[in-house]
């Protein structure tokens, strides 16, 4: 596989995105004779949202996606799977609507890793007792969700930030630490490499609480993302000076008034 080439605008750019719309949401029979019912997969709409965001990403962000970082939770895996076929694809449909639609990929130029840091808020707040495992073990078969994007695209190379999920009952304290520390990692780790990230609701709202903190609470719809940007230094990466910027945001409001991020609007603070 080769290697994606650095960025040449001087920026990396991150998003942080919520997965697509979850069965168990749209579909409430679906958990009576779910195996997994803590793990529920995309419905076709979520299916839908995720390849059309992906195509949004490729037409509009004006930058290039080398890396995609994603939870293993089967919701998360599968938009990711979506979003890498609108964002890699050489032959499709003109009138696509998922993957299935995607006659060939390139997959050259895009590498995808599943990382435990951005996984599910492992307590009851995001997956209630009465699905959580009975054990409290949560299980995935990685090679298995692996074999799910095309072939020669996954990064084995890659070492997880986390190495283990999280303990059931992590603290909120915790899980907000988590997901920033696996963007600071990740971003310092590919300093010249324009990063996406596909996780969850608490991902997503956990980045945004580090530059609004005038909200009690953040709206984060399906495939809600926020984008990051900063600048790079030199050819080698980043001095420990350099911050991040929120330079846009789609499909998240305010809970209190819902006042929806204006796009374009740049707040400037530490990650």
């Amino acid at each position: 596989m080769e290697s994606p080439k650095p960025n040449s605008n001087g920026h990396q750019n991150v998003i942080v995105m919520r997965h697509g719309d979850r069965v168990d949401h749209l579909e409430p029979l679906w958990l009576s004779t779910a195996k997994r019912p803590w793990d529920p997969p995309l419905a076709h709409d979520g299916l839908v949202r995720a390849f059309r965001t992906g195509q949004r990403i490729r037409s509009h962000c004006g930058f290039p996606i080398h890396r995609v970082f994603v939870s293993p939770f089967l919701r998360c895996i599968q938009t990711a799977s979506e979003v890498i076929a609108a964002l890699s694809a050489v032959d499709l449909d003109p009138n696509a609507t998922s993957s299935k639609d995607v006659l060939s990929v390139d997959n050259s130029t895009l590498k995808v890793a599943i990382e435990y840091g951005l996984c599910e808020i492992m307590n009851t707040v995001a997956i209630k007792s009465e699905v959580a495992p009975k054990d409290k073990k949560f299980d995935f078969k990685i090679s298995d969700l692996e074999a799910m994007f095309p072939k020669g695209m996954v990064d084995h190379n890659v070492d997880m930030v986390y190495k283990e999920l999280p303990q059931w009952e992590e603290s909120g304290e915790s899980f907000k630490k988590r997901y920033a520390n696996t963007l600071k990692v990740l971003a310092e780790k590919y300093p010249l490499e324009n990063l996406l990230f596909i996780t969850h609701w608490g991902g997503v709202s956990s980045t945004l609480y580090r530059y609004f903190k005038d909200a009690t609470k953040y709206l984060v719809d399906y495939c809600g993302s926020v984008e990051l940007r900063r600048q790079i230094l030199n050819k080698d990466g980043f001095g420990e000076s350099v911050e991040f910027e929120v330079v846009t945001s789609h499909g998240v409001c305010f809970k209190d008034h819902n006042v929806p991020i204006h796009d374009h609007v740049v707040y400037q603070s530490s990650v």
